[in-house]
């Protein structure tokens, strides 16, 4: 009979990197665990404690499953699909001995975990007054996200050892005004992560490509993203096999092992609502029942309790733009290019100045542009002040250029106004680009879009040039190029997967017995050895295991008293003694 360690060990060197990784990743293996093959990594997996771990975040139902198969009830396919990548069951689909002892004591200390749950009452549907909140705060939530996600792209957000957003970010975006309670942050990048719009590498949140994407579009649509991406992130134990998922009244008690689920499961319930999934009262709007029962979210019955958008402004001459409604998204991620929004509400003001215009044109704005722009948004024309507020910043942009040089490759600075240079070269905040004076410029050994947002940051109206010599928009998002760039499961693991592939031998018989007999020496153990014979028969011998070197075993024979030593190549097989 083959033992569980070593049965897992073949399954789990038979899989391919990225499942192994996954595998790992669910049972919160270390990245640096001390193995060296895969039948360290067998005997770790089953080691009481961590399947104690393992069994302890199993849904109830995967609970009640297991418990039944200790009386010999087979495991349903749905529940073995949660069981297998844990590698909490062998290839017959019955748990491994380990975990049936771990789930028996488990049942004992907590046999309410192992109940099903009675079923669960129809969910409510939400009436007009609620539907209409839960409208509200979705549009505010939305708002609120967009705001974190602009923010992001011009500067990561900086994540604690928990993953949280820093308490610095999380004060610059309150004051800023892109949230209504700092506490609301982490809620707001949490569900930002379900749909990929963020995701996590090193010590910051990064804002992703799809971001972009989801910016540009309108308000019911950003709303969809985030509604498909909250439902396809549920654990497992919230999900229907249909794709859907279980009434929010239930999610409480779904992982009644797990010592997080609590605080966890209200969390869920609290961003469902902020998103208008769920009412304050706990009834459901009728967008949301087709989400729930594994459809697309019904954006019309939302869009139908959505304030209309608009795509008009009033430029007024005191430098500001009036948004008598909600501008239409696409429309206001342009304008705040240009503009800094003051206010935000149903109707937003937004203002203009030499920064804004001028970061603006550093992100490749010209004043045609944004004279074309803002004519074909405002309902009163361009005022003459910001007309020439948008001429002037256009003149003093680019008085600065920066290149690189392709004879030397260090950067060069060229400024129209030689006082510009000398100001440029005593500027302490400038100082780590180290600037020497070559004739009429500047050059640094710096890289020239580092000396490009260096000069940008302070202020200076600087343009950067390329090969050949023509302005070049830079752009500084933050951004990740794509998934491939972030930390994937197989990239924590890879060293560990490595050693593994690398310490494992091809030949699993003969690896296992070498690892029973090296067991056996290490506890000086009784153990009941199979050796064939020259003539090819097969004889045990009871041997105390006592040395094992150079391809031989050594260890005193108990039937005859005598010391044997034996050719390992001769072994067939070993057991400990009865």
């Amino acid at each position: 009979m083959v033992s569980d360690e070593r049965a897992l060990a073949v399954r789990l060197a038979s899989i391919d990197d990225d499942a192994l990784a996954r595998t790992f990743a669910e049972r919160g293996v270390a990245p640096a665990a001390a193995w060296h093959d895969f039948f360290d990594a067998a005997a770790g997996m089953l080691d009481p404690a961590s399947v104690d771990r393992a069994v302890a975040r199993l849904p109830r139902t995967t609970l009640v499953a297991l418990a039944a198969a200790l009386d010999g009830a087979p495991i349903p396919s749905s529940e073995l699909a949660v069981l297998k990548p844990l590698a909490l069951v062998g290839d017959d689909d019955a748990p491994f001995s380990t975990v049936a002892t771990r789930v028996r004591a488990a049942s004992i200390a907590r046999p309410d975990a192992f109940v099903a749950e009675p079923p669960t009452p129809p969910v409510a549907t939400a009436d007009d007054a609620d539907a209409a909140g839960a409208a509200e705060r979705a549009f505010t939530t939305v708002g609120a996200l967009a705001d974190v996600l602009l923010a992001g792209l011009h500067a990561p957000l900086s994540r604690t050892g928990t993953g949280a957003v820093s308490a610095v970010d999380r004060r610059r975006l309150t004051d800023a005004g892109a949230l209504g309670s700092a506490d609301d942050l982490d809620d707001l990048v949490a569900a930002a992560a379900t749909a990929d719009l963020v995701a996590p590498l090193g010590r910051e949140w990064i804002v992703t490509d799809s971001a972009m994407r989801w910016l540009e579009a309108t308000t019911t649509q950003r709303w969809a993203v985030i509604a498909e991406g909250m439902r396809g992130a549920l654990p497992a134990g919230l999900r229907t096999p249909d794709g859907g998922f279980r009434p929010p009244s239930s999610w409480a008690g779904a992982y009644p092992l797990h010592a997080e689920w609590t605080d966890r499961a209200a969390r869920l319930r609290r961003i469902a609502e902020a998103w208008g999934l769920i009412t304050v009262r706990g009834t459901e709007p009728k967008w949301t029942s087709t989400l729930r029962a594994g459809g697309h979210p019904d954006t019309g019955r939302l869009a139908a309790h959505l304030p209309a958008e608009i795509d008009r402004v009033y430029l007024q001459a005191d430098l500001t733009a009036i948004a008598p409604g909600p501008l239409a998204p696409a429309l206001d991620l342009r304008l705040r290019t240009i503009a800094t929004r003051e206010s935000r509400a149903q109707a937003s003001t937004y203002r203009f100045s030499t920064e804004s215009l001028g970061t603006g044109m550093t992100e490749g704005e010209t004043a045609g542009s944004i004279r074309a722009f803002l004519s074909e948004i405002s309902l009163t024309g361009i005022p003459q002040p910001l007309d020439y507020l948008i001429e002037s910043t256009a003149a003093r942009h680019g008085l600065i250029r920066v290149r690189t040089d392709d004879a030397t490759g260090r950067t060069r600075v060229e400024a129209t106004d030689p006082a510009l240079s000398d100001t440029i070269l005593v500027d302490q905040a400038l100082r780590p680009l180290g600037f020497v004076r070559d004739g009429h410029e500047l050059t640094s050994r710096v890289d020239r879009d580092a000396v490009y947002w260096s000069l940008a940051d302070a202020r200076y109206p600087v343009v950067a040039l390329d090969a050949s010599g023509a302005p070049e928009s830079l752009s500084r998002r933050a951004r990740a190029a794509d998934s491939a760039a972030l930390i994937e499961p197989r990239d924590t693991y890879a060293r560990l997967i490595g050693a593994l592939r690398t310490g494992h031998e091809t030949d699993a018989d003969a690896a296992w017995l070498g690892r029973e007999l090296e067991q056996a020496v290490r506890t000086k153990s009784v153990i009941v050895v199979v050796v064939k014979m020259p003539d090819g028969a097969e004889r045990s011998l009871t041997l105390e295991a006592s040395g094992l070197g150079g391809g031989r075993l050594r260890g005193r024979d108990k039937g005859a008293d005598v010391e044997r030593t034996l050719p390992v190549s001769s072994i067939v097989s070993v057991r400990p003694a009865s």
